[in-house]
Parts: structure tokens; sequence; C-alpha cells
């Protein structure tokens, strides 16, 4: 699976650490930036990892800044991304499931980096269920189709 990661200077450190834990576990990681701790705008890592997704350059996405919030926001203004900015486990988990999210979204300032990787390694395992949720998910692609 290939994966675009982006993050702004807050994000820089954790895109390192979860760049390579995605490689140890076999991912093709495409890093879209930034690529140092010196102050950056994060719209536009956000963008660029959202385009790498819809793009279909990347399967899915991370974007990394402060609290994630952002990043996550700026990803979100692509057509065809569902990011979704996720705090727990469990978050990660519906966000696949139910809502097909594409790119996921967190802040190095709110969470400790163990917890992060059991973010990601929960998104990255879990598939879309579909069912009841795909007519959703069809209604977000017309707001979408509508609004952009």
């Amino acid at each position: 699976m290939r994966v675009a990661i982006g993050s702004d200077h807050a994000g820089y450190q954790y895109k390192e650490i979860v760049k390579k834990h995605l490689e140890k576990k076999g991912f093709q990681v495409i890093d879209k930036g930034t690529y140092s701790e010196e102050s950056v705008d994060y719209p536009i890592f956000g963008e660029a990892v959202g385009k790498a997704v819809a793009s279909g350059e990347a399967d899915r996405g991370i974007v990394i800044c402060g609290t994630g919030i952002g990043i996550s926001i700026s990803a979100n203004k692509i057509k065809g991304v569902r990011a979704a900015l996720c705090t727990n486990e469990y978050m990660a988990r519906m966000a696949r499931k139910h809502n097909n999210a594409n790119v996921l979204a967190f802040g190095s300032r709110v969470l400790g980096i163990d917890v992060a990787l059991g973010i990601i390694d929960e998104f990255f395992r879990t598939e879309f269920e579909g069912g009841r949720h795909e007519r959703r998910v069809k209604l977000i692609s017309k707001i979408e189709d509508e609004n952009l």
C-alpha cells in the first residue's frame, strides 16, 4: 500500500517516526514534506497529501500538525478526500469502518507517539464495512460534487 504523509513543523518529528514505522510494516511511504522543523504553513501539506490520495498517487494518507485540526481541514478541501481527525483507536476504527476515511489526521502536541502509532495501526488494519455506510459515503461525495 502506498501512503502519502505530510506535516508542518510541529508534526515533523512524529512524521519521521511514522515513516519508519510504516516502512517496517511494508508500506511504501510518499513523503510530501515538510522536511525540517523550520516554521511552515500546514495547509500546504494537507493539500499535498490530499491531492496525492485523490489522484491515486497514494492509496491513503496521514497528516500531522500540532493538533491535527488545521491540517485535516486543509486535506478535506480536496475533492475525494475523507480525512478523519482521530485521537484514539476507536475513532480510527470507526473512521475506516463507517466513513471509509482515506486520510488519517492527528496532532503531535496532543498525543504521545505510542498512542499515535496505535491509532495508525488500527486505521490501516480496518476495512470499510460498506452496507448502509456506503449510502452515507455516497452522500458525502454528492455534497462534494454540488459544492466543490
